[in-house]
């Protein structure tokens, strides 16, 4: 009852400001600011209208060639949108670097997802229009999840997002599995929403608004403690959120889902909307700066790391074990959202967009190898496909190696900046767990990789050639994995750049904060100063590069950083 009743007082508390703002039309830049949305939405009904005027055989691949479209637009679309930064539509969308790379990232998971289906949907027999349609319609809902500044809003782009995964998940309706999968998903999925909602309306209750600026401002504009329920509100919507990351304890779906639902929709579910959720804990943790996040942090993510890795040992399903490895990924960027936010927020953004790199390409590779009905999905139906398909096999390689971290893909890096913003954090025991897991985690890839080269196959398993369309989607995801792992400076300084701006307003003093900060025992207490050994100082100032104005945003010096305390966190 504490939940719509306060849901209800907000109504009721701003209906005068809304009633005036519903009588302001929106201006153009408004509609630049949600303009990939807008042409996602587009191409999705298009293809939900052209369907019924193709015939079923024939139609996988013109509606799919309608979807990429719709994709390549928006991904062009989205540079417009960068020309227009700011909030739009009443404070509820922002437009910064931030929301764009996340903008990139998701879509460019659909463009590929979209074009490593063709071929699939025809060879398992899949209707392509609804498959098309609502893998567009998702990327809408991740797309605003990722610019949603307004905790209503980002629901509803939640929402938007799970209930297109939801059905994804059961399209291979000749399979009992497939229909499985969707139930588990659809079910808890539902309870994991409900938690999500109830904490956003704590969260209301405790700070009087839903806006993320105006919870920043709430939680550190006055001397008061931080409300209890304002804590509560924070472990809940982690309770939400962790679902979509597959975070421990809110991971039992995932290789259950994984198993069942097709192959693609793999692929693009353990990348997509874990990359949105992410960009939502970025928001609300570090943006918002929620109360008490740490130590929920830091548990969950050497619980998830431990448990991924150890699971995944004992699988024989291919399917299955990537789902515990997804897992076991979740927990390596949740070490980065327990360091300092400086540091942690670009690794967190730059190992979604590796990963994304990785895991699509190794999916869209089951995918075609797993045959009619998803017949070849076990370990040893591999047996020997360093034989009867070189290529396949050396690619699948490839994208397992990233997996583990080798150097000169994607991955090395990724776990590199992790691990680099967990020790400049003091973040000593977490960087351990994290390397150990890797160690283990190392075996079960390796094992994939010593039954395609050294192990003889049991069984006749047919491996038909590669498609062009598929051949694609697999390039692109190889030279991604590739330039990530070659020359991730332009990437990561971009993320560097959106953190800062991110968690610029944040952590920028308030009118009533002290010129110097408290410190106890040698820890500065204040979030909107910096730790140095003497004590607490404000942090710099910093703009735009290369614009010679300020931004009006704060962010830590590399000496700060440096001269961090050295119980840090702890």
């Amino acid at each position: 009852m504490i939940g719509p009743m306060m849901m209800t007082a907000a109504f009721l508390h701003g209906w005068p400001s809304l009633l005036a703002q519903a009588f302001q039309p929106p201006q153009l830049a408004d509609y630049m600011r949600i303009l990939p949305e807008l042409v996602l939405s587009i191409f999705g009904m298009l293809v939900m209208v052209v369907d019924p005027l193709l015939d079923e055989e024939n139609s996988h691949r013109s509606l799919g060639t309608i979807a990429l479209i719709g994709t390549l637009a928006a991904l062009a679309s989205t540079i417009w949108m960068a020309h227009y930064p700011g909030t739009a539509f009443s404070n509820m969308v922002r437009v910064e670097n931030f929301s764009v790379f996340f903008h990139f990232l998701v879509i460019a998971i659909a463009a590929v997802v979209i074009l490593s289906s063709f071929e699939y949907l025809r060879v398992q027999r899949i209707r392509a229009g609804e498959y098309y349609g609502l893998i567009l319609f998702g990327t809408v809902g991740m797309c605003l999840m990722s610019s949603a500044i307004e905790l209503v809003l980002i629901f509803i782009a939640l929402e938007i997002s799970s209930i297109s995964t939801y059905v994804l998940a059961g399209f291979r309706r000749r399979e009992a599995s497939s229909s499985e999968s969707s139930l588990k998903y659809f079910l808890l999925g539902s309870f994991a929403t409900a938690f999500f909602l109830y904490g956003v309306a704590l969260m209301f209750g405790a700070t009087g608004s839903t806006n993320i600026d105006a919870i920043n401002q709430a939680l550190r504009s006055s001397n008061a403690p931080v409300p209890l329920l304002a804590y509560v509100a924070t472990a809940l919507m982690f309770v939400g959120l962790g679902f979509k990351v597959a975070a421990v304890p809110f991971h039992v779906w995932t290789p259950d889902v994984y198993e069942g639902a097709p192959a693609p929709v793999v692929g693009l579910m353990s990348t997509g909307p874990k990359a949105a959720a992410f960009a939502i804990l970025l928001r609300v943790l570090l943006e918002a700066r929620a109360p008490g996040y740490f130590w929920l942090i830091w548990l969950s993510a050497a619980l998830t790391m431990t448990l991924g890795n150890v699971c995944a040992l004992v699988q024989n399903n291919v399917k299955r074990l990537l789902a515990y490895s997804s897992i076991a990924h979740a927990g390596y960027v949740l070490v980065a959202f327990a360091a300092l936010p400086e540091l942690g927020a670009s690794a967190a953004m730059f190992y979604t967009a590796a990963y994304a790199a990785m895991n699509v390409g190794a999916f869209a590779v089951v995918s075609h190898f797993a045959g009619a009905g998803e017949k070849y999905v076990t370990l040893e139906d591999y047996a020997g496909l360093g034989r009867k398909s070189p290529a396949l096999a050396a690619t699948f390689t490839f994208f397992l190696m990233s997996l583990i971290g080798i150097p000169i893909t994607g991955g090395f890096f990724a776990k590199f900046y992790v691990l680099s913003a967990a020790l400049k954090s003091n973040l000593v025991v977490l960087a351990i767990i994290l390397v150990l897991n890797s160690a283990v985690g190392a075996y079960y890839y390796l094992r994939i990789i010593v039954m395609m080269y050294m192990r003889e196959p049991q069984s006749e398993v047919i491996v038909t050639p590669v498609p062009a369309s598929a051949g694609l989607a697999i390039t692109v995801c190889v030279l991604l994995t590739l330039y990530l792992g070659v020359l991730p400076g332009p990437v990561l300084d971009y993320a560097a750049h959106s953190a800062r701006q991110l968690i610029g307003d944040a952590e920028a003093p308030t009118a009533s904060a002290a010129s110097r900060g408290r410190t106890v025992d040698g820890v500065c207490q204040d979030q909107s100063f910096i730790d140095l050994r003497q004590g607490c100082e404000p942090r710099a100032r910093v703009g735009f590069p290369g614009s010679g104005v300020s931004t009006g945003r704060e962010k830590t010096s590399a000496a700060a950083i440096d001269n961090r305390h050295p119980s840090g966190h702890y």
